[in-house]
């Protein structure tokens, strides 16, 4: 058996046939199968846990190159780690807290990761994480509508106060989690490439669905705005005045048939009694000195005078919750310097995201989707832990990879 694309020579004239496997397919699809299995976590360990590491040992023995524009990712990645492991000095004897940093470091490797695969063959690989994920999200959501309706009215193992979760463990995961679904979905409708129309609009409708069940104001909100991006990037970036007003007017269907759909799912009163409930700004268990928004206000003065912070997982020890916010929680998790990486790769990743985003170049497409998907995983941060989503460093790490594929493109063309 020979590996094609890797062996010195091809095979003699008079040898004998012998089985070969394509190199480069085979990442490939260990890469798309994945990626593809990326919403199936209600077990431990996920079947992503292991296809990834599969997928990067493979990956590895082909050889790869890191290109200067990953750098400052990689960087940022491996101070925010490791402001976590000095932070966990004092507690290496407590098993939650090594467990936390063991698993930071896997996914934030899995981060690097896709950084450095994006940023070789980038149109190849990055169509492929796209589709699939969407694929994933079209599994998670059949999954949860099934589950969610088995269970209406009621509680079960595979729905969480009445609010829809599988695969996932929790619903506000599910509703995150099919943001960049949703939005790879809407901008292959409103381009116009609607050759396999009849799969991407019903896959829409499931994720939008599953979405909605989820019951998550954050992922509600997160999926308004980054629909907003991705139709101004796609208007800003339009080739004609004619295909500007074909994607305002895709859109404008897009946000017809949507509440549409909500009209008819409120016209259950439970669901309606349910919705109001959950689209309340504020919850009980927010306000107050000892909610969500009373804990990060008091953790504040604390964390000015810890340069180590809390340590690992030692916030909700202090005030009895988890911090729910991904900021404060780097902070207080990682120290300072884990904190100001953290709002160092927030910052930086939103600028290069814009720029990808608006300014031409091969891949300014596939960037759109990931950059409107980060850029709301940064505003969730705000009111979520996101630091171990695996969804998250997906696009995050993708998002870097083109900057790198981008940058080599200029300067072949002479452009930089």
């Amino acid at each position: 058996m020979t590996w094609t694309g890797l062996a010195p020579g091809g095979p003699s004239p008079l040898a004998s046939p012998r089985p070969t496997i394509d190199y480069r397919k085979l990442v490939n699809g260990f890469f798309w199968l994945t990626v593809a299995s990326g919403s199936v976590v209600f077990i431990e360990p996920a079947p992503y846990d292991i296809l990834i590491l599969i997928t990067i040992a493979l990956w590895t023995f082909g050889g790869f190159t890191i290109h200067r524009a990953v750098l400052p990712f990689v960087l940022l990645l491996l101070l925010w780690t490791l402001g976590g492991y000095i932070a966990l000095v004092p507690y290496w004897n407590e098993a939650d807290p090594v467990d936390y940093m063991f698993h930071t470091t896997f996914i934030i490797t899995t981060g690097v990761f896709f950084a450095l695969f994006l940023s070789e063959r980038t149109t190849r690989r990055a169509e492929l994480l796209l589709s699939a994920y969407a694929v994933s999200c079209v599994l998670a959501s059949a999954i949860a509508l099934t589950t969610w309706f088995a269970a209406f009215d009621g509680s079960g193992d595979w729905v969480k106060d009445g609010r829809a979760m599988a695969p996932f463990k929790d619903p506000n995961v599910l509703g995150s989690y099919m943001v960049l679904g949703v939005l790879y979905l809407i901008q292959r409708l409103l381009l116009g490439r609607v050759r396999y129309w009849w799969a991407v609009a019903p896959g829409l409708a499931l994720c939008l669905a599953a979405l909605f069940l989820s019951f998550s104001r954050g992922s509600w909100g997160a999926a308004v705005i980054s629909t907003a991006m991705i139709v101004g990037f796609l208007v800003k970036t339009a080739d004609s005045r004619r295909m500007r007003l074909r994607i305002a007017a895709g859109a404008a269907g897009v946000v017809l048939t949507v509440l549409v759909g909500i009209v008819g799912a409120l016209s259950q009163p439970d669901v309606r009694d349910f919705f109001f409930q959950r689209a309340h700004a504020e919850q009980d268990y927010d306000s107050g000195p000892n909610g969500r928004f009373g804990n990060q206000a008091r953790s504040i003065p604390m964390l000015i005078e810890r340069p180590n912070g809390f340590g690992p997982l030692r916030f909700r020890l202090t005030f009895g919750l988890e911090p729910h916010n991904s900021y404060i929680d780097a902070f207080a998790s990682e120290g300072w310097l884990g904190g100001f990486c953290f709002l160092s790769l927030a910052a930086s990743t939103i600028f290069v995201g814009f720029r990808q985003s608006l300014t031409r170049h091969p891949w300014m497409r596939e960037s759109q989707v990931l950059f409107a998907a980060t850029f709301v995983f940064f505003l969730q941060a705000l009111q979520i832990d996101i630091g171990h989503w695996r969804m998250f460093f997906v696009s995050l790490g993708g998002l870097w990879g083109i900057e790198a594929a981008r940058r080599r493109w200029l300067a072949q063309e002479g452009k930089s």
